[in-house]
């Protein structure tokens, strides 16, 4: 006799796979949110560090300053990444 129904795992394989589409799409969606908001960070970082050029070739700050924001900024953008 063949049986009809949902196979072999019945009601609980249904939820199994309904509940692993949901967990990949979820997955996926929160790659892309990471992807897009490293994109931006990054894209901030290096107008923050051209304003700091800029202001290093004008004589407004000094080397030690510049260094030190240069290095505030890598930082601030290791934290962004982690965080966000």
């Amino acid at each position: 006799m063949h049986r009809y129904g949902f196979g072999f795992m019945g009601i609980f394989g249904i939820i199994f796979w309904a509940i692993f589409i949901i967990l990949a799409v979820w997955v996926i969606s929160v790659g892309f949110k990471l992807f897009d908001k490293s994109n931006i960070i990054v894209e901030k970082r290096d107008r923050a560090l051209e304003i700091l050029k800029e202001r290093y070739a004008k004589g407004e700050i000094t080397k030690e300053e510049f260094e030190e924001m240069k290095s505030d900024l890598d930082i601030v953008q290791l934290l962004r990444f982690f965080v966000v």
